[in-house]
């Protein structure tokens, strides 16, 4: 059974940085693309980033481009999400997921991850 331990959450300051970890199990993390999503209260779920196997590939939602960045550790079975400039819009639970398989088609689809984490919550102040 695969698990994913998000961790890096808290409170902050609109302007500031925060970087979110996500640890996973098992002993083929490097074999699935990752994904990072949110959950805001009274919201759906929604896409933030996605990242590939070997990190060669990344995508972001137009929400956070350019001030979020998503990467991996393959040897640490880690995925990060640095998140700066932060905006009080971004206030959320934060979710880490696996993916299907080496990339994600639909990446900003939900039902394209397997796995997922318990989240960890963003507060952002203004």
């Amino acid at each position: 059974q695969v698990q994913l331990v998000e961790s890096g959450g808290g409170l902050v300051q609109a302007g500031g940085s925060l970087r979110l970890s996500c640890a996973a199990s098992g002993r083929t993390f490097s074999s699935y693309a990752m994904g990072w999503f949110r959950q805001a209260p009274q919201k759906e779920r929604e896409f933030v980033a996605t990242i590939s196997w070997n990190g060669g590939n990344t995508y972001y939602a137009d929400s956070v481009k350019g001030r979020f960045t998503i990467s991996r550790d393959n040897a640490k079975n880690t995925v990060y999400l640095q998140m700066n400039s932060l905006k009080p819009e971004d206030t959320a639970v934060y979710y880490c997921a696996r993916g299907r398989g080496l990339f994600v088609s639909a990446w900003y689809v939900p039902s394209e991850y397997a796995y997922w984490g318990q989240g960890t919550q963003v507060t952002v102040s203004s």
